[in-house]
């Protein structure tokens, strides 16, 4: 019936795709857990804080997936400064969220504004009743009806499949492991572990803290490695599911086309919830690690698409 990205599909049920995100969702948050926990311990010893420190940081791991899974949309939406979309401002948007949702099959999700210039959008949540989708003010102002509409069912794919879930919540950890990387770079660059009660000349201080400094770099290292794995495969598949809610390929692909043509990169954003977008927020070609798949890629992907 419909070729290449949608034959992804008639592999697995959409409960099938779903129930794997879960999965995924939960082992990314168990191995993100042993990597936040191992920077953590490294903070432990470094600054020499015993076992109230491991407690401590046992309970922080744990209200933080908590966090994570709970309120990673607010935390997802709040980071780009996200606003919701006014109904009787924003009519048109509101009324073809609806239309695409009620072809999808899913509740309507809540609607977001960015006052950005790039035309760009990205869904989040943790499941169809708790989801939302946030479109740029340029996307609005370049897109026509058609266009939109293309864009809106590509958001409304990832969250019917549940990508939501999982991309949103890499986002919120990847975040943390950046920002623990470098508080840590720093800490030692400038020499904040003065104060601790350790040997400096001791050779097992000096091995842990090489350990660390590496482990430091390759922690986030990993999260982008899997966070740009996870999006691309995932971008081709929502590309044909929103072409088949909406019965047309051709409005994403114009969409995809002059969203291509903005080279301009996005005045708010950051590493950890770039893949969250439709495409790379960045204005930039990226090869290693990219977080999107190249948006000709894409294009020729849908125009080959059969309804």
């Amino acid at each position: 019936m419909i070729n290449e990205g949608v034959s992804v599909m008639s592999r697995k049920t959409l409960y099938e795709l779903q129930a794997e995100n879960v999965r995924k969702t939960y082992l990314f948050i168990v191995t993100f857990s042993l990597i936040l926990f191992a920077i953590g311990y490294f903070f432990v010893w470094y600054f020499n804080w015993g076992l109230t420190g491991i407690v401590l940081l046992a309970i922080f791991i744990v209200l933080y997936n908590w966090i994570a899974y709970e309120q990673s949309d607010k935390i997802a939406l709040a980071s780009v400064g996200a606003i919701p979309a006014n109904p009787e401002e924003y009519y048109v948007l509101h009324n073809i969220v609806e239309e695409v949702a009620l072809a999808a099959g899913i509740p309507k999700p809540n609607v977001y504004i960015m006052e950005e210039s790039q035309p760009n959008a990205f869904a989040t949540g943790k499941d169809p009743k708790h989801a939302s989708v946030c479109v740029t003010t340029g996307l609005l102002q370049m897109m026509n009806r058609e266009e939109l509409q293309g864009v809106i069912a590509h958001e409304i794919s990832h969250i019917r499949n549940r990508d939501i879930l999982l991309m949103t919540v890499v986002a919120v950890v990847a975040g943390l492991i950046i920002l623990l990387r470098d508080v840590m770079l720093r800490s030692m660059w400038w020499g904040m572990g003065e104060s601790r009660r350790r040997d400096k000349n001791d050779n097992g201080a000096i091995i842990l803290l090489i350990i660390g400094l590496i482990f430091s770099i390759i922690a986030p290292l990993i999260v982008l490695i899997i966070r740009s794995a996870i999006s691309r495969q995932r971008e081709y598949l929502a590309d044909a599911t929103g072409a088949f809610i909406v019965r047309d390929p051709y409005g994403l692909a114009s969409a995809l086309e002059k969203i291509g043509s903005y080279t301009r990169p996005m005045r708010v954003t950051s590493d950890a919830t770039a893949h969250l977008f439709i495409s790379n927020p960045f204005g930039r070609a990226e090869k290693l690690f990219a977080t999107h798949p190249p948006i000709e890629e894409r294009i020729k992907r849908l125009k080959s698409l059969t309804m």
